[in-house]
C-alpha cells in the first residue's frame, strides 16, 4: 500500500530515517561516494526539509519511499528509497507511478541520481524521463540529471 507519510508520527519518521541510511549506503558503496548529504542528515534534519513523502507499505513495515517538492508546474523527485531486503521486487516503479497518479496536473518531473547508479537510471529512462545532463558536483563525483515532460 502506498501512502503519505504523516511526520507527527514519531515511530513512523524514525522508520523512514532508517530506511534512508540503509538505502542511500547503497548507492554510496555504488557510486564510490560517501558524503551524499541524506546519508549526514540529522533525524531532525529530515523532519525539517519540507518534502512530502510517499511510502510504500509491506503490511504495517516502511520498504520504501519517494520524496518531492513542487514548485509552478514542476515537480522534483528529492529521494527516492528502498530498503535493500527489498530491492527487485518493483517498489520504486510503484512509488514513481503512484506520484504521477497523485499530481496529473504538473508538466514537468525532474530527478537525479550519481551517474553511477545503473539500476535507478534504469528506472527512470524506463519511465519516460530523458538524461538532461551530467554534472560534476564535487570533484571526481558526476550526477545524473534526468527529465521527463508531460501535456497535460
Amino acid at each position: 500500500m502506498i501512502k503519505i507519510i504523516d511526520f507527527q508520527n514519531t515511530r513512523l519518521v524514525l522508520e523512514l530515517f532508517k530506511l534512508q541510511k540503509a538505502s542511500y549506503l547503497v548507492e554510496a558503496n555504488l557510486i564510490r561516494f560517501f558524503d551524499i548529504p541524506p546519508l549526514k542528515e540529522s533525524l531532525e534534519e529530515l523532519k525539517e526539509c519540507g518534502e512530502t513523502f510517499l511510502g510504500y507499505f509491506e503490511g504495517e513495515d516502511l520498504a520504501g519511499a519517494l520524496a518531492y517538492k513542487i514548485e509552478n508546474k514542476e515537480l522534483a523527485i528529492c529521494r527516492m528509497v528502498v530498503h535493500p531486503k527489498h530491492f527487485r521486487k518493483g517498489f520504486a516503479q510503484k512509488l514513481l507511478s503512484a506520484l504521477e497518479e497523485i499530481h496529473p496536473e504538473i508538466t514537468v518531473l525532474k530527478v537525479s541520481t550519481g551517474k553511477d547508479n545503473t539500476p535507478a537510471k534504469r528506472l527512470y529512462l524506463k519511465n519516460g524521463f530523458r538524461l538532461a545532463r551530467n554534472v560534476e558536483v564535487v570533484p571526481g563525483l558526476f550526477i545524473s540529471l534526468f527529465e521527463k515532460e508531460r501535456k497535460n
